[in-house]
């Protein structure tokens, strides 16, 4: 047994142990956006003061760790604290991939009373939905499960609420396979079958939710478009007349939906966490540090603080600036191979072609449903965009660069966090959610020959 000493804390572990695996179960927060893989080059630490990735060291002596300064992810949920505690509460919950977001709610008034909002704990197993499913595959539900509980706790603790009857919570279906203890395995592999995507209850003390007696998971429409999209288009409401409404989720993964009162069309992109900053060179979360607005004469990064590296939005203004002193061609050329930023944060060729990638997944996604639904961009009424990446979202930079398309772009709502919103209006109003569920049909891009053509066209930039 080696002994491992990580910020003054003792560790002890066999030779040949990950140190990844070591910080995990110390409950130590470093994240893994690649899964473990030592792609994304995110998980840096100092050991004996050289820098290692975590998830590639080996422990084969006693050595100290240093983790650097971690930061909480900004999360920006659009939601207004203007309710009373009265005696009837209940807790609306959101489960993202990258943020949970708990609002105490009070019945009798119908407003949110107080909204926390904490990193999702497991974005220590990886960035994204799949490297979740591939952690359970390898080592079972439970540890993903109880990272997951812990910080509910700790929320519900924050909240300062007495014992209350309800939790209502949305997400993912691999997130409420994961709150309930599920195996959520079988979402990685065809034909992703889930266990369940009809509402789901439980009693809390059976889950280890304290302050809570049952906990009720709102519905999911298919494996890859879940409760979190079902209470957006509840808290959005159905569009007027014979128009249709555009949900465009922009996540660690990209749900669309396209939809009348008649009925819905969905699916999800395959976008990849490049909107999360996993797969860029200089990309990170919205935490400290993060570049979310660059143009050529100023640069915001959160918190006001020093530029440490490149965020979601930040990445769109960045490659639309680009586009627009013509440093990148219409293919994503970049003749320089790497342009700085800001002092220690760039901009490399991989990059580009990485939002390429990603950016067409979505615009591609948003034209099939048209494509498949006839529907015209006249048609539509409102696009919406919701997920952490649209409160700060340039709507003219991501049409510039192709992620939305320009006929749309005056009919744009960023709507923040419309997953618990239309949680909590389902918890005062308790209304039907089969008009969004039963009358929905999804959409496989995998097995859609027009879809692929598209996506390759979509990869070019418009040069103007």
């Amino acid at each position: 047994m080696h002994r491992i000493t990580v910020n003054g804390k003792t560790e002890y572990a066999e030779k040949g142990t990950l140190l990844s695996d070591i910080l995990i179960r110390s409950d130590i927060s470093v994240e893994h956006p690649c899964g473990g893989r030592g792609t994304c080059k995110k998980c840096r630490v100092l050991v004996d003061g050289k820098e290692e990735l975590s998830c590639q060291y080996r422990v084969n002596s006693d050595i100290s760790v240093t983790i650097p300064e971690s930061s909480v992810i900004e999360s920006v949920t659009g939601a207004v604290e203007s309710g009373k505690i009265t005696e009837n509460l209940c807790f609306a919950l959101d489960i993202g991939t990258t943020t949970l977001a708990l609002a105490l709610v009070s019945l009798d008034e119908k407003k949110i009373i107080k909204v926390i909002t904490r990193t999702n704990p497991q974005r220590k197993f990886g960035a994204d939905v799949m490297t979740r499913i591939d952690y359970c595959q390898k080592n079972g539900v439970t540890e993903l499960q109880k990272v997951l509980i812990d910080e509910i706790n700790r929320m519900i603790t924050e909240s300062g609420a007495a014992e209350v009857k309800k939790l209502y919570a949305s997400g993912n279906v691999t997130m409420l396979h994961i709150l309930f203890g599920v195996d959520c395995s079988p979402l990685g592999l065809a034909p992703y079958t889930p266990a369940f995507l009809k509402s789901k209850s439980e009693k809390a003390e059976a889950l280890g939710i304290i302050g809570v007696q049952t906990v009720e998971a709102l519905p999911s429409i298919a494996s890859f478009v879940g409760a979190d999209i079902v209470a957006g288009l509840n808290y959005i409401g159905m569009p007027e007349n014979a128009k249709h409404n555009l949900l465009v989720d922009l996540g660690t993964n990209a749900e669309i939906v396209l939809y009348s009162k008649e009925s819905a069309l969905c699916t999800s992109a395959a976008a990849g966490p490049c909107f999360e900053g996993a797969n860029i060179s200089c990309g990170m979360s919205a935490t400290k540090g993060a570049i979310y607005s660059y143009s050529k004469n100023e640069i915001k990064t959160v918190g006001d603080s020093a530029a440490k590296g490149i965020c979601g939005t930040g990445l769109v203004d960045i490659i639309s600036e680009l586009l627009s002193n013509k440093t990148i061609d219409e293919n994503g050329f970049m003749e320089c191979g790497n342009f700085p930023v800001a002092d220690g944060v760039s901009i490399s060729q991989a990059d580009i072609r990485q939002y390429q990638l990603a950016k067409s997944a979505v615009f591609s996604a948003i034209k099939a449903l048209l494509q498949a639904k006839n529907v015209s961009f006249d048609d539509i009424e409102k696009m919406y965009i919701s997920g952490g990446f649209s409160s700060k979202i340039n709507i003219d930079n991501a049409v510039k660069t192709g992620l939305l398309p320009e006929e749309l772009k005056d009919k744009c709502v960023s709507i923040n966090n419309s997953s618990l919103l239309g949680t909590a209006k389902y918890a005062c109003e308790r209304n039907d959610l089969t008009a969004y569920t039963d009358n929905s049909a999804y959409v496989d891009l995998s097995a859609d020959s027009e879809f692929f053509d598209m996506f390759i066209d979509n990869m070019m930039f418009s040069v103007q």
